[in-house]
């Protein structure tokens, strides 16, 4: 699990679902008469065998369980006080139409109200949950987690006015972040949510302004796994394996806002190292700091060169989703609010001035 880590390619861990062909049903009857046939035989069988009376076949079960240790009993007592509870899934956030509650919330729930801040107080806004904090999300700052801000970014830059709401990936309804929950039509009904996969074409036909890709060429497609590997690999080396960048900005990210259990906190600081393991050991089963420092270092100047004098990519006066993908690590990266105690990559950054400059143009327009 690494929630804030969204994987490579599959972008978050999702269930399949198994289908049957159509053509598999074209002999159905066949085989429903052949099953005819078989149970026809079972029956003339059982008629051939003597009968078991309810006694003697309870005796043979119970003869098959001998085996098993008998459970006390006040201990099956106290079990039985506790039935076995199958709850329903979990829903999807309240509609963004929803009457809002927060104002008159009392002090005991309020606790609760203000970790889904600003939910329901305009219900004509869509809603963006992505990882922050309560006082970011009032004030609209970037989510602290680079595909989060990445989305953030990208629907501001399409004209889509929204809100954001601290979250987690527990809260998803597919177990990552960032999701959305358009504005409702009100009532009772309730929009579906809008997973990350779907996000693009939900920007496309919600925008505002027009969508720059459209006239992209196949250029970016090179530079855009300099962003998704060699940069992402650095960013988590040092944000999840650097032991004292995870104290102080992974855990305070992602642990533990989740829960004040310390056992449960120890248990998803080790995830998250692990999958971050996981993803950089997709190569090499040896993990080697100096070699992916190195690689962020060279992407950083291809990254420039691209842009060159540039204000953005791809149009000069319109930042585009590429814009927004550099900027979810250039920011961060440069954010000294963000917790830093080791960081290598701003000194890279800081070698190519119209990257800096990229990242505030873009953090004074938008944000």
């Amino acid at each position: 699990m690494i929630a804030p880590l969204q994987t490579r390619a599959a972008g978050s861990i999702s269930p399949t679902g198994s289908t049957l062909d159509a053509g598999e049903g074209k002999d159905g009857d066949n085989d429903n008469d052949n099953d005819d046939d078989e149970e026809d035989d079972d029956e003339d069988e059982d008629e051939l065998m003597p009968g078991k009376t309810d006694a003697a076949m309870r005796t043979a079960e119970e003869g098959s369980k001998s085996w098993l240790p008998a459970i006390p009993k006040p201990v099956k007592r106290l079990f039985d006080q506790f039935p076995l509870v199958t709850y329903p899934p979990n829903t999807a956030p309240a509609s963004s139409s929803s009457t809002s509650t927060a104002s008159t919330a009392s002090p005991a729930s309020r606790t609760s109200t203000d970790a889904n801040v600003g939910a329901n107080e305009r219900p004509d806004e869509h809603r963006l949950y992505v990882f922050t904090n309560a006082d970011a999300a009032r004030n609209g700052r970037p989510s602290v987690n680079p595909q989060c801000l990445m989305w953030q970014a990208y629907l501001k830059f399409r004209g889509i006015e929204f809100r954001t709401i601290p979250s987690n990936n527990h809260a998803s309804p597919d177990g990552a972040l960032p999701f959305l929950l358009p504005a409702g039509p009100g009532g009772d009904s309730e929009p579906s949510c809008v997973a990350p996969s779907k996000l693009q074409n939900w920007a496309d036909t919600n925008a505002k302004h027009e969508n720059p890709e459209a006239k992209i060429s196949g250029v970016l497609r090179t530079y855009k796994s300099l962003l998704e590997r060699n940069i992402r690999d650095a960013w988590l080396y040092t944000v999840y394996l650097d032991s004292s960048n995870f104290e102080s900005i992974a855990r305070k990210a992602y642990v533990n806002p989740s829960t004040t259990n310390p056992l449960v906190r120890a248990t998803l600081a080790y995830q998250l190292k692990e999958a971050a393991k996981d993803q950089l050991q997709r190569k090499e089963t040896y993990i080697d700091p100096n070699d992916i420092l190195a690689e962020a270092q060279q992407a950083f100047k291809s990254l420039s060169y691209l842009l060159g004098e540039n204000d953005y990519f791809i149009h000069d006066s319109t930042p585009c989703w590429f814009d927004a993908s550099v900027f979810s690590y250039t920011h961060l990266i440069l954010d000294q609010t963000l917790g830093w105690k080791y960081n290598p990559l701003a000194s890279f950054l800081e070698e190519h001035p119209n990257l800096v400059q990229h990242r505030q143009r873009i953090l004074d327009k938008y944000f």
